[in-house]
């Protein structure tokens, strides 16, 4: 809290005149971030050509949002929040199946016959789990070349999308 009030130049106590509860906090951080996700991929759904093309075009912007040290320490303290408080697990499993919902449907685009459901739904999977990753890689190797990895990545997802 401490942390939140000086990033928003308020003092706790007046933090709390905007927001009932921690919780409340936690969801408004969380409604933001699905927010900035839709616009997201909403832009990249207008976006011609495969969406493998449209995630190659935005790799290194998503790549530098995750290595933003303030974005990903807060993006961490609400998982782990989630993880000691039902309340706030509730708040970020409702965010992330949205998010899941999402981009499953982005996703369809280029999805292959050949691929059964659970396949599918296993490879959207994958494609979260690795920018869900990169939070923390960021937060662990803030030094990582990014080009290398945007290179390994860029391969890594047209893999899973092909």
């Amino acid at each position: 809290m401490a942390e939140i009030a000086k990033a928003a130049g308020l003092s706790v106590g007046q933090i709390y005149r905007y927001f009932e509860n921690k919780e409340a906090i936690i969801a408004a951080i969380v409604a933001q971030d699905l927010a900035e996700m839709r616009d997201k991929f909403a832009e990249l759904e207008r976006q011609p050509g495969t969406l493998r093309d449209s995630i190659d075009d935005h790799l290194p912007e998503a790549i530098d949002k995750c290595f933003d040290e303030r974005r990903a320490a807060l993006a961490l303290e609400v998982v782990a929040e989630a993880a000691r408080n039902p309340k706030v697990a509730a708040i970020v499993r409702s965010a992330d199946a949205q998010e899941r919902a999402l981009a499953r449907a982005m996703m369809e685009r280029d999805r292959k016959p050949e691929w059964s459901e659970a396949e599918f739904h296993a490879r959207c999977e994958v494609v979260g789990l690795l920018f869900d990753g990169l939070l923390l890689r960021g937060v662990n190797h803030p030094d990582l070349d990014r080009d290398a990895l945007t290179d390994v990545l860029r391969s890594t997802v047209r893999h899973l999308l092909s």
